[in-house]
């Protein structure tokens, strides 16, 4: 998965304000290349649990419809614990065509970022590139 610079900034800083929550959101766009960060409510307000805002998920949706983009991942952050999926991570991981990105926060002063790609319960880690 390649994303943009400015992106990722983006998603982590959503990570750090939201502490010591968990935030989610999308990210879009064409031949896994993410060009946009679709930051969504967390209406479960947990550091270990999220849920998307349903009517910010659907707007989301609709706004990558409109603008020709894919959705390509799910990001969320783990404010206590490691950039892997969980057990609920991997249960709840229903569309195996996206990638599901963690931000760990363990070390709030050297963020890690992983990406995996979950199908039938199985998890497989992903390269991310910076561009």
């Amino acid at each position: 998965m390649k994303i943009l610079n400015h992106i990722y900034e983006q998603i982590l800083s959503h990570a750090l304000n939201e502490l010591p929550l968990e935030c989610c959101g999308y990210l879009a766009g064409k031949n896994n290349r993410v060009t946009k960060a679709y930051p969504v409510k967390n209406l479960d307000k947990t550091h270990d649990h999220f849920s998307f805002d349903v009517k910010e998920q659907f707007a989301a949706v609709v706004d990558m419809r409109n603008k020709g983009l894919n959705p390509v991942a799910v990001y969320h952050s783990h404010p206590e614990t490691p950039a892997r999926p969980s057990k609920e991570d991997i249960r709840l991981a229903y569309d195996p065509d996206i990638s599901y990105l963690i931000i760990s926060l363990v070390n709030r002063q050297a963020p890690d970022i992983k990406s995996f790609k979950i199908r039938n319960s199985r998890v497989k880690e992903e390269e991310i590139i910076i561009i």
